[in-house]
């Protein structure tokens, strides 16, 4: 990961707006992909896609995830499959982003 939080574009997604691993797909789609005349997949590997950038919200820049309402989304996601989106905002394989995860509130 490099830089600061502050040379970063800030993309926030609201916990409050996910229910299930649809409405995640819906809130990612608002949030990061608004104005595109198409859909994204609706599975993790299209999210890390997302990710990557080159269309949608972001270019290939280094990003900061502000996730507001993150205890709720382990709630209603589980803690198993919120640590796998975790890793994928992390990168933790490599696949080729530079995002950083913020957490924040219930």
């Amino acid at each position: 990961m490099n830089g600061t939080y502050l040379d970063r574009k800030v993309i926030i997604i609201d916990g409050n707006n996910i229910d299930n691993m649809a409405s995640f797909y819906d809130e990612v789609e608002r949030v990061m992909t608004k104005n595109l005349n198409f859909s994204i997949g609706r599975n993790l590997d299209a999210f890390n896609d997302v990710l990557r950038g080159g269309f949608g919200v972001h270019d290939d820049e280094p990003i900061l995830i502000k996730w507001k309402n993150y205890q709720k989304s382990i709630k209603v996601l589980g803690k198993n499959k919120m640590a796998v989106i975790e890793e994928i905002i992390l990168d933790t394989n490599n696949s080729g982003h530079d995002c950083l995860l913020e957490k924040l509130g219930k």
